[in-house]
């Protein structure tokens, strides 16, 4: 058998970080037996569905390398199919029309709360003779279409990571409605629902492995009675863990950040985001290695390894894995990535002139950073000018013996410095005045920085030199003492 699966998302909204990571479980699973990752777009709710949204999933997917192999395919352009389904279920006597109105089913509900029951239809229109559907058809009613469930059918299924799991016929609500009411005249019957769609879709596809999160078990159920009821094969189920937040809830927009794209803006990278959540909720054979790559994941990848329970989501793990990626960087990379992070902050390079000393800082500030966000903090000191200095490095610069080390180094400065010389430099004044080499690193850095706090003082040095900017410093700070 080759494997078959697909990623269906609705295009309400930007790419989830919950359909991202079953994007991926589905994604090594497939790579793993050699098979099929289809990507289709279950855009049939024409309300809520935005092209814009279509264009952030798709984009967001190759942006984690989660590329497809067949597809996309949108479920609009396939309404005919699901309209054919539905006539032969209509045919074959396993769904029927049903008139009741939202004002009757609202007057269900009321009584079914009042007495402390589930709400569920109660099939009244099941059995309709000829007569009532013509008179119901005379006053106007517009009839949805409702698919049979048997209350004592007993649905069971092997489920690929929970085991075996049983519902009850009773338990799903009554008869399922699969096709809205018709919206204009002529028409047999409205727009197609989600349950019916999802299932000659995946049997048309070829589906063989459905892999999606557990808050899909009641569809499973329903979708098994279709897929039998149009004669075909079950494919096989497996239910991911939910993403849940701190608090053991299911993740959501209420926790902020959730879509691909907040993690792309806040500097993750998609090597770092993909290979967390590989971890949310899958063990590797290894449980000691945490950084890997999607097709190093792929080789060992196996639905028995996915937990049942839900997945905590952990901002220090990602961040932890997230800074191991950007500090394997190297500097020309890193560069590339953090451009767009300065330009934001304001800080604009000619990337030709500055290329060199671009990657410099990225060197320097590289081992420092935990997202690519981080850039412009880390390298503020580097890049603008001292307007004020911390009350620390106004103190160490006023004390006794700072001028003439700050005077002897600026003497001593040379076009082109390297960290050999600058190493130099500083050896000879702390040998000229006679002082401990600590009071005149201390000093440097307070008048280069205007902190006391940084990053590795000779480095930053070396870049300041590289555009002049040390002498201006230096020559600032005498004006402090």
């Amino acid at each position: 058998m080759t494997v078959r699966v697909r990623i269906a998302p609705s295009p309400t909204g930007n790419l989830h970080i919950g359909t991202a990571r079953t994007a991926v479980f589905n994604w090594l699973f497939a790579r793993h037996h050699g098979g099929t990752f289809i990507l289709r777009v279950e855009d049939t709710d024409l309300e809520r569905s935005r092209p814009e949204y279509t264009e952030n999933i798709q984009s967001g997917l190759q942006w984690l390398g989660l590329n497809w192999d067949e597809g996309p395919f949108f479920q609009t352009q396939r309404l005919d199919r699901y309209r054919e389904a539905i006539q032969t279920l209509l045919d074959k006597g396993l769904a029927y029309r049903c008139y009741t109105t939202s004002e009757e089913l609202e007057k269900l509900r009321e009584d079914q709360r009042a007495r402390g029951l589930a709400p569920r239809y109660d099939n009244r229109h099941r059995g309709l003779t000829p007569e009532q559907r013509a008179e119901f058809e005379q006053q106007g009613r517009k009839p949805v279409i409702r698919f049979i469930i048997d209350d004592d059918r007993e649905i069971v299924w092997n489920d690929l990571i929970r085991g075996k799991v049983v519902w009850k016929g009773s338990d799903l609500g009554g008869d399922m409605v699969v096709a809205r009411a018709p919206e204009n005249e002529g028409e047999a019957f409205g727009q197609p629902l989600y349950n019916l769609a999802v299932v000659v879709d995946d049997i048309e596809m070829a589906i063989t492995h459905v892999i999606r999160g557990e808050d899909h078990i009641a569809n499973t159920a329903k979708q098994i009675l279709l897929y039998e009821a149009f004669g075909v094969k079950v494919p096989e189920f497996a239910h991911t863990p939910l993403i849940l937040n701190q608090e053991g809830r299911k993740l959501s927009k209420r926790d902020g950040v959730t879509s691909i794209d907040d993690f792309r803006k806040l500097g993750f990278l998609p090597q770092a985001l993909v290979n967390y959540m590989t971890l949310l909720g899958w063990t590797p054979p290894d449980s000691t290695a945490e950084i890997f790559t999607l097709p190093e994941a792929a080789k060992v990848f196996s639905l028995e390894r996915v937990n049942k329970a839900g997945a905590k989501f952990d901002w220090d793990k990602l961040d932890w894995i997230n800074s191991q990626y950007i500090h394997r960087l190297a500097p020309s990379e890193l560069v590339s990535l953090l451009l767009p992070y300065w330009d934001e902050a304001g800080y604009s390079f000619d990337t030709d002139k500055d290329k060199e000393w671009l990657e410099k800082l990225a060197a320097l500030i590289g081992p420092s950073l935990v997202r690519l966000a981080d850039a412009p903090k880390e390298s503020r000191l580097l890049l603008e000018p001292i307007v004020r200095y911390s009350e620390d490095a106004i103190a160490q610069l006023q004390q006794e013996g700072v001028k003439p080390i700050i005077e002897g180094v600026l003497a001593a400065i040379e076009p082109n410095l390297t960290l050999e010389t600058a190493k130099a430099i500083v050896d000879r004044v702390t040998k000229a005045n006679n002082v401990k080499k600590g009071l005149v690193m201390k000093s440097l850095r307070a008048a280069l920085m205007g902190e006391l706090h940084g990053p590795d003082l000779l480095q930053s040095w070396v870049l300041l030199n590289y555009r002049g900017d040390d002498r201006v410093r230096l020559e600032q700070a005498l004006q402090e003492i």
